[in-house]
């Protein structure tokens, strides 16, 4: 079989792939790419685009729920469920379309098929051979497996994002994003919501103030959470599900109408036969260099999800697929730097963070000075009545540089971006307090969670 030869082949059509295609092609260099379903990946299609359109329909409950304090008076509300998931689909719906456009407008060949490596050089995608001087894994991330008794009884966030009935009672495998984010929607619109977790802590990444926080706050609105549990098995039950664990030493069931595989997600590589690319990997984890590259094998380069040192987000995944093509045109120069990089978790209200957790910062040897505030009694939080509102803020006390900033409320997710850009452009604690920021605004309240009135 004769190979097409190209200079870049990339692994994965979703925002790390796409991500690749703008330094390469505007440096002449060809490009095929190879995806074998939606051009886009999960984030728009299947994940974080779609879902913030439930969680948009969650924030709407959540201010209804307010409504008295405002001296309003509603009825209960009832949500269309199926309504809902109309309109999600509805507007994702021309995503890939547009995407597709968008990789003709710049002359990327996209393959439909899965590719796997034959050579260190060279992908088979169905009756096709690639060779190209560089091969990019950009292939992004599925539903982590869990090796329980009946795990096939659980459906993942992709069947959540299209039932159009919502299930009476919901119980989540593990206590992380996908679970939080989605039990909320779930709680606000009704139902039963149960979080088994097998750590001590829901979202054990994060801060360990703040999801305490959360917590209280998820527990408030109705959701059960178990940490510290041991999953044993999952059984039908009649209709329903039943989920046996043990809890404190003691074995208990619960029983759902649904069970969902919320423990996360894992790099999608699994079929690439990485092996045959002479791709070192461990546990589905690629072993990569600073520049984003295979150690094993230099002219494969890894973005986005399938990245094992990185979160899996969206806006990273881009901006490590920008610099895997800067890479690929001007050599292995840049690095990536994930220090000043915003996350929300978008529950209602929201988690969201940057830099370092208290716990990390105290690692580092460094003397910290930790603001932490609960902000409720707080003039603009009583004005919108938030139910919750509180942050931390961590400044190195020799440099009055930002090392971390936690929000849980108060328009959090959207504050989050000043501090994210305060420790990417050393602007200090005393610099962000003498701004003058617009009032009565919720930024307006920086110079207070830093301590000073």
């Amino acid at each position: 079989m004769t190979s097409e030869i190209f200079d870049v082949v990339i692994l994965g059509g979703g925002n790390a792939g796409i991500g690749v295609t703008g330094p390469v092609r505007r440096a002449g260099r060809s490009v095929a790419m190879i995806e074998p379903r939606d051009l886009g990946g999960t984030c728009p299609n299947r994940g974080c685009t779609p879902k913030k359109i439930l969680v948009a329909a969650g924030q709407a409950l959540h201010d209804i729920e307010r409504a008295s304090a405002h001296h309003i008076t509603v009825g209960s509300p009832r949500l269309d469920w199926a309504a809902l998931i109309d309109r999600e689909k509805a507007m994702i719906k021309n995503i890939p379309a547009n995407l597709a456009r968008a990789m003709a407008r710049r002359d990327v060949e996209v393959i439909r098929g899965q590719g796997a490596f034959v050579a260190p050089n060279a992908i088979r995608v169905g009756d096709r051979v690639l060779e190209a001087k560089h091969i990019v894994i950009a292939t992004g991330s599925k539903a982590r497996p869990l090796p329980i008794p009946g795990a096939e009884h659980m459906i993942t966030s992709d069947e959540m994002l299209s039932e159009r009935e919502l299930p009476a009672s919901v119980i989540f495998i593990g206590g992380g994003v996908i679970s939080l984010e989605f039990g909320h929607v779930y709680a606000r619109a009704g139902a039963s919501v149960t979080l088994l977790e097998a750590l001590p802590q829901l979202l054990p990444a994060m801060d360990t103030d703040a999801v305490a926080q959360l917590q209280a706050e998820s527990e408030r609105i109705g959701i059960e959470v178990k940490t510290g549990v041991a999953v044993q098995g999952i059984e039908r039950a009649g209709g329903r599900l039943r989920v046996i664990f043990s809890h404190g030493g003691i074995e208990q069931a619960l029983e759902a109408d649904r069970v969902v595989n919320g423990a996360g997600r894992v790099a999608n590589v699994d079929s690439l036969d990485l092996a045959r690319g002479q791709v070192e990997h461990a546990n589905g984890r690629i072993v990569i260099d600073q520049h984003l590259r295979s150690t094993s094998n230099p002219r494969v380069h890894v973005c986005g999800d399938a990245v094992p040192i990185s979160p899996q987000l969206l806006p990273i995944a881009t901006y490590e697929g920008d610099i895997v093509g800067r890479n690929i045109v001007d050599g292995p120069r840049h690095t990536p730097d994930y220090t000043s990089m915003a996350t929300s978790v978008y529950t209602v209200p929201a988690l969201a963070a940057v830099g370092l957790t208290e716990e990390a910062a105290r690692r580092t040897g460094s003397a910290v000075d930790v603001h932490v505030n609960d902000m409720r009694d707080w003039f603009s939080s009583r004005s919108y009545a938030e139910t919750i509102a509180w942050s931390k803020v961590i400044v190195d006390r020799a440099t009055d540089r930002i090392l971390g900033a936690h929000f849980v409320g108060h328009a959090g997710q959207e504050l989050i971006n000043v501090f994210g850009l305060a420790i990417k452009f050393g602007i200090t604690a005393n610099q962000l307090r003498d701004n003058v920021y617009a009032y009565p605004t919720f930024s307006a309240d920086i110079k207070h969670m830093l301590g000073h009135a």
